[in-house]
């Protein structure tokens, strides 16, 4: 799919999908976290009358799972039955559970489909050329997805069809995205390589990575400076999410439009002073990681390890002092609930 800036992708909604596709279908959901549930969830009231969760032995899901009424089998048991099997459990763990429990029981036509195309993208997941393989990407967090489709609503998903053995992989796709709610906000055709290597940038250098330190650099330059903790904290911490908010609402040029004047010309003068030619030039390095597969092979070289790398990061980050700072204020605000 050649696209360019003045071409938008293609874009779907409830009246052009076939939701009786889908519901035709025996669903075999792989994982029963943040995505599976939901997914499980929303396929279910929207029709489809099959579904069965596929879990590792002695999972933690398994209690919830069978509480909201669904039969739990191992993965491979519930490949076996399956007309669709959507991976639903972390990437890293798609290699090893395709190779050992899916692709030695998934039926010649099935379908995959991915919420994430990283697996498929740098190869954790090869799959074989008589499959359908579907990308349904619900652009939120499990919960949030769930409660908006509770309310009538939905989020925007990317789509894409990354083999179509069976020549109707595009409407099954559809019929997918539009059972989980998407087609109620929009479904938005793209490829697994784009939504795949943009999701990975986006997260490390803006949503997740670039915010963090971006917000930790700032409050220890003001405390380090003689400020206040507490203060440092309510001006880089908790007011982000007012203008994050302001910005999802309205977008960037309607939330400067409702700040302070002080605001918004400071923001003009120095934005491009912090995301200077340095922080571009890493952002260049970070896309080409992310592009060639280097980010992928640390992955799942820590992953292979037990992820001693995640979990001694993901340990320093609970001990940073904005942390500390954050609990003491949140204790604050309970006490006075007393």
């Amino acid at each position: 799919m050649t696209r360019t800036l003045d071409t938008p992708l293609p874009v779907f909604h409830d009246r052009n999908c076939d939701l009786s596709i889908i519901q035709a279908k025996r669903v075999a959901v792989i994982g029963y976290g943040s995505q599976g549930r939901t997914h499980a969830l929303n396929l279910r009231d929207s029709g489809v009358a099959e579904i069965v969760v596929g879990l590792k032995p002695g999972s933690p899901t398994r209690a919830r799972a069978e509480a909201d009424g669904f039969a739990v089998k191992t993965a491979g048991e519930a490949t076996a039955d399956a007309d669709v099997v959507a991976i639903m459990v972390s990437d890293e763990a798609h290699r090893d559970l395709w190779r050992d429990e899916i692709e030695p029981t998934i039926r010649t036509g099935s379908a995959l489909v991915f919420a994430h195309g990283l697996s498929v993208r740098f190869g954790l997941v090869t799959p074989r050329a008589d499959l359908d393989v579907i990308l349904a990407s619900p652009k939120g967090i499990g919960p949030r997805i769930r409660d908006l489709y509770e309310a009538g609503e939905g989020v925007f998903c990317l789509f894409g069809v990354h083999q179509n053995a069976s020549g109707s992989a595009h409407a099954l796709g559809l019929s997918y995205a539009a059972a989980l709610g998407c087609g109620r906000k929009g479904i938005l055709e793209t490829t697994f390589r784009d939504e795949c290597e943009s999701d990975l940038f986006g997260e490390q250098v803006v949503l997740c990575g670039g915010t963090v330190e971006l917000v930790d650099a700032a409050f220890m330059k003001l405390v380090e400076a003689g400020y206040p903790p507490e203060v440092a904290w309510f001006e880089c911490f908790y007011e982000l999410k007012l203008v994050t908010d302001l910005m999802h609402s309205l977008g960037p040029a309607g939330a400067f439009a409702r700040i302070s004047n002080t605001a918004e010309y400071g923001a003009y003068l120095t934005g491009p002073r912090v995301l200077g030619t340095p922080s571009r030039e890493a952002m260049d390095t970070v896309l080409s990681d992310v592009r060639d597969g280097s980010f992928v092979k640390r992955l799942m070289a820590d992953y292979d390890k037990g992820s001693p790398e995640l979990l001694a990061n993901r340990k320093a980050l609970d001990q940073r002092l904005i942390e500390s700072v954050g609990r003491r204020l949140g204790d604050i605000a309970a006490s006075a609930k007393d």
